[in-house]
């Protein structure tokens, strides 16, 4: 009978241990993060930093209130796992929309954030620049089209005229140079006079050829100007409509730059996976500019010294509200919440601003 008893006894306490045990990983809170400085900052293979780390552990030392990072590698597969409540609460700074407040609870914004802008810079003054842009293979590209095209009219006129007009287009290699000459003298408007065609068929291909050269001549001097012009990335780039003439935009996948990208009817040129590539790629001139979160843009450049490589544009598109996101069915929503608001209305919370370099 004791023996029995015992036996129940040692149930009992192995059943209550398991209820235990499972009451203690459900209160062990699972907060989502992926890396995104200088909010979320990877120092070691499980240490982590930045202003969201500093804010969360602090209110969840506030409350008590256990927890264990789960790390996604973007914010795609952390929004699908506070969907499927796989996590408890994302602490990345996503910013807030209609859907994602209608879908998920949404905290009061910890951060303002917008959309930045940066291009790259030159260290070299004007006249190098020019010199430089002169020897560029665009530019060679386009003086090469048009002294192809002349060489091609020329090569006609003188093919027409050299039977009939052998002094002025003389036969050989050299007639083939007074066709070149011919054609060049006319597309300019120089007018010298020293060759001419004589037959009517010369005439008449001249014809064509006077009224296809003023159309050519615009639109290669438009084209010669535009790939001479001094630091064209440097110059104003002071609205959306100027970012939108630019040719080469890259943004980060999945993140709010592309989106407001893509929202003005712009495709980017390229995707990078993190915003420290796009800016490594930006550095090495692969894209024209780039579009990103600009706090973010401001510490990446600052702290990985590309200052002489990179600027970052006195413009902003997009305000944004960056809040810490959970699960419509968690409890201690509130809690958390009145944490948060109660921390950025302290005064030291510009200090933590200010440690990330996020202050205005």
């Amino acid at each position: 009978m004791m023996k029995k008893k015992n036996i129940t006894i040692f149930v009992v306490l192995l059943v209550s241990m398991a209820v235990f045990s499972q009451d203690k990983l459900r209160d062990t809170m699972l907060v989502g993060i992926h890396v995104d400085p200088p909010f979320i900052i990877q120092e070691g293979s499980e240490d982590y930093k930045g202003l969201s780390i500093d804010l969360w552990e602090e209110i969840a030392h506030e409350i008590q209130q256990p927890f264990r990072y789960k790390t996604f590698n973007d914010d795609i597969g952390m929004i699908r796992a506070l969907d499927y409540n796989e996590i408890d609460i994302s602490i990345n700074p996503l910013a807030n929309s209609p859907q994602r407040i209608e879908k998920f609870a949404v905290t009061q914004p910890f951060y303002i954030s917008s959309i930045g802008v940066a291009i790259t810079t030159s260290s070299r003054n004007q006249f190098q620049i020019f010199v430089g842009n002169f020897f560029s293979k665009d530019f060679l590209k386009v003086v090469l089209l048009l002294l192809l095209i002349l060489l091609f009219f020329g090569t006609i006129l003188w093919f027409v005229e050299r039977r009939h007009n052998k002094f002025q287009f003389r036969p050989g290699l050299w007639g083939l140079f007074d066709g070149l000459w011919w054609s060049a003298v006319t597309m300019t408007t120089v007018g010298y006079g020293d060759k001419a065609p004589k037959t009517n068929l010369g005439k008449s291909i001249a014809i064509i050829w006077m009224f296809t050269a003023v159309i050519i001549i615009s639109s290669f001097t438009a084209t010669i100007a535009s790939t001479l012009t001094v630091n064209t990335l440097e110059a104003k780039i002071n609205s959306l409509e100027d970012l939108l003439t630019l040719e080469r935009i890259g943004v980060v996948g999945a993140s709010g730059g592309q989106d407001f990208l893509v929202g003005q009817g712009k495709q980017p040129y390229k995707v990078y996976t993190s915003p420290l590539q796009a800016l490594r790629a930006l550095a090495r001139k692969e894209v024209n500019a780039l579009v990103y979160d600009r706090g973010t843009l401001e510490y990446l450049i600052r702290s990985n010294q590309l200052e002489n490589k990179t600027q970052l544009l006195p413009i902003n598109f997009n305000r944004q509200y960056r809040s810490f996101i959970m699960p419509k069915s968690q409890s201690n929503f509130e809690q958390i919440n009145q944490a948060v608001i109660s921390r950025i209305q302290d005064v030291s919370w510009n200090e933590v601003l200010g440690k990330y370099n996020l202050n205005d």
